[in-house]
């Protein structure tokens, strides 16, 4: 997901190459952990629904581990899982090989969309939210993942130190993350309704900057910006970023600190039944009053 001004600023074709080779081997290997820690959250938070989903969609979400605590909890009818990969969905009794940005959904034919960790590298992110929300049946429920925020900003701040020092200048090496403030505007325009944005930051720790650069390789998000630098970095370049990195963020055993921002997004597709905000001018009590009456209690 990002605020570049080109319309299409990752290469979304590398980015699947690289996926590719991640996700062909075992889940567990690389990055997986993050993969699992956002379902887990989501499908916690779906069980706080009081309601049933006759037909929920997981889309992009890998490995299914989503989909699978989906079902899990007992308030999903059919799962119908959506992957660009098709070796992803093998076995699947629901399931559709299309891509997320162009969604092959009928309008209002689903009740949930659930999406755990793809938006972050969707080139139209207001495009397909609004695709989603058409998607949906009035009173369907959209719950979402994605990094945002200050993600792997000490990577980003120790590669642009170190090329600056070696090359004079820098190059965008570390995707662009959108800013969690930004992200509940993204639903409102979207045309969702009740919409709520948190985030979770996880920092894991690592033994130096190259192992950190294997998990960000392992989930197939290095560079995939299409205005990267075509000139291979050089070794002399990852060798001095990572003693800034230590230099600036290793704990007293040595061991360094990544940041993962996960922004959670919640919004419903309108309905009738829902609460609506109070009219401008229509409170029965001043907040003048209430501030008054508030201030009596503590004297």
């Amino acid at each position: 997901m990002s605020d570049q001004s080109s319309p299409t600023p990752f290469d979304r074709a590398l980015l699947e190459t690289r996926r590719r080779r991640w996700l062909s081997g075992s889940p567990d290997e690389g990055a997986g952990f993050l993969m699992k820690a956002v379902a887990d959250e989501l499908a916690e938070r779906l069980s706080v629904v009081e309601r049933r989903f006759e037909v929920a969609v997981d889309l992009a979400g890998s490995f299914g581990e989503m989909a699978a605590a989906m079902r899990a909890g007992g308030s999903c009818d059919q799962v119908v899982r959506i992957e660009r990969q098709p070796f992803l969905l093998a076995g699947e009794p629901l399931a559709v090989v299309a891509d997320e940005e162009f969604l092959p959904l009928k309008a209002e034919s689903v009740d949930l969309v659930v999406s755990a960790l793809s938006m972050q590298f969707v080139n139209d992110v207001p495009g397909l939210l609004a695709q989603i929300r058409r998607a949906l049946r009035p009173d369907g429920l959209l719950l979402a993942a994605f990094l945002g925020g200050e993600t792997l900003h000490e990577l980003r701040a120790a590669l642009l130190v170190a090329e600056s020092e070696i090359a004079g200048g820098v190059s965008p090496r570390v995707l662009p993350f959108i800013a969690i403030r930004e992200a509940g505007g993204l639903l409102q325009r979207a045309g969702f309704a009740l919409p709520v944005t948190d985030f979770d930051r996880l920092t894991v720790r690592y033994d130096n900057l190259f192992a950190l650069a294997r998990d960000i390789r392992a989930m197939g998000a290095a560079n995939i910006l299409r205005e990267r630098s075509r000139r291979p970095a050089t070794r002399r370049l990852f060798l001095r970023a990572a003693e800034i990195y230590a230099e600036r963020y290793a704990d007293p055993d040595g061991r360094i600190r990544a940041s993962f921002d996960v922004v959670y997004l919640s919004g419903w597709a309108p309905h009738e039944s829902q609460q609506k905000p109070l009219r401008p001018g229509s409170a029965k009590a001043s907040l003048a009053a209430a501030l008054k009456d508030r201030s009596s209690d503590l004297s």
